[in-house]
């Protein structure tokens, strides 16, 4: 897959003396603090990088005040960047016109925000319709487009009501058929569902995963909850004090913390689902059993296998666990041992 978003070394530091700061930062290393106290200038993203595959759900998380919704207003230039390279399907972001920047945003970047803004003395159709109105489509391709659009976010005959006669989910709902109506390349998501009540919010996310897998859209999902990043990341960047800690799977970030203020985060999470048989296995080569084991009279289970079905085969034998490969080939062992050091993280 190539890369539709990449970030290079992108800082941001707000303050009247940015530049001056910034060249103190290149050239003597200050951190956050020194550059607030001698500078009065505070760094919101600190040489953060990284890119997004097409198609790919990239969550970025951390506390408030970390930098990441600071850092998705770089990628449409919402804000700009103090220094740094940002690319965007393949352009360079800091190169485009006010004209060009105004096309990119209009038909290939979405954005849907936490509060939505939505335009209180417009329909629901009217709002949805907006961003193709702006573009200069006909009035017969904007209702068009937008119903499909709320037929895809399940409000059909909800098109003629205001904003202010709608539920809290069902307004999101519409700042997202609002977002797909331009049909963009990348949708950028600014927690879009924190303020929902939990079950409304888990139906939101279920509806926006389907969605993102069957238009292919590449987002970038900003959130401060990790289990929302890991029940619809692809890969998770864990953002601190405006710097990138940590970027990886689910089951990377969780079983493979960077450092202690990670391993804060996932000490919580449970690992069943997102804990697979070929992180925790031993080499089938690397075995060494206590006693002796027949592999003839072993389950088999495939690689891609998670914890919780793992536990449901072992409590079902006596033997080890095979694990093999999409071929059908013996590749590893997993054992009570090892399934039990599984369930706890990997502690020895």
């Amino acid at each position: 897959m190539d890369d539709v978003i990449t970030l290079d070394s992108v800082w941001k530091v707000f303050g009247e003396n940015a530049d001056v700061a910034m060249k103190a930062i290149c050239e003597r290393g200050l951190s956050k603090a020194e550059v607030l106290k001698e500078f009065g200038c505070v760094v919101g993203i600190a040489d953060v990088s990284f890119s997004v595959k097409r198609g790919e759900i990239f969550c970025v998380m951390g506390l408030s005040g970390s930098g990441k919704s600071t850092m998705v207003r770089h990628l449409n230039r919402l804000i700009e960047p103090t220094a740094g390279q940002i690319s965007v399907l393949g352009k360079d972001m800091l190169s485009l016109s006010e004209s060009e920047l105004r096309e990119m945003r209009a038909r290939h970047i979405g954005m849907v925000f936490q509060h939505m803004a939505l335009l209180p003395h417009r329909t629901v159709l009217d709002n949805v319709a907006f961003p193709l109105q702006v573009r200069g489509e006909s009035k017969s391709r904007r209702w068009d487009i937008s119903q499909k659009c709320l037929e895809r976010v399940n409000l059909i005959g909800y098109d003629d009501r205001f904003p202010s006669e709608l539920s809290g989910g069902m307004q999101q709902r519409v700042g997202l058929a609002r977002a797909l109506a331009s049909n963009p390349d990348v949708l950028l998501m600014d927690e879009p569902f924190s303020a929902l009540d939990p079950l409304i919010r888990r139906q939101l996310q279920d509806q926006f995963m389907v969605l993102s897998e069957d238009l292919n859209k590449t987002t970038v999902f900003i959130t401060h909850d990790l289990e929302e990043a890991i029940r619809i990341g692809n890969r998770i960047a864990i953002m601190k004090d405006g710097r990138i800690v940590q970027i990886g799977t689910p089951e990377e970030i969780v079983t493979r913390p960077a450092d202690e203020y990670v391993r804060d985060f996932v000490e919580g999470i449970s690992k069943l689902k997102l804990v697979f048989a070929h992180s925790i296995m031993i080499p089938i080569k690397d075995y060494k059993p206590k006693r002796l084991v027949n592999f003839d009279e072993s389950p088999r289970a495939s690689h891609g296998t998670d914890l919780d079905q793992l536990i449901d085969i072992a409590t079902s034998t006596e033997n080890v666990i095979v694990i093999v490969d999409d071929d059908g080939t013996d590749i590893g062992v997993v054992d009570r041992a090892t399934l039990l050091k599984g369930i706890q993280g990997g502690k020895a």
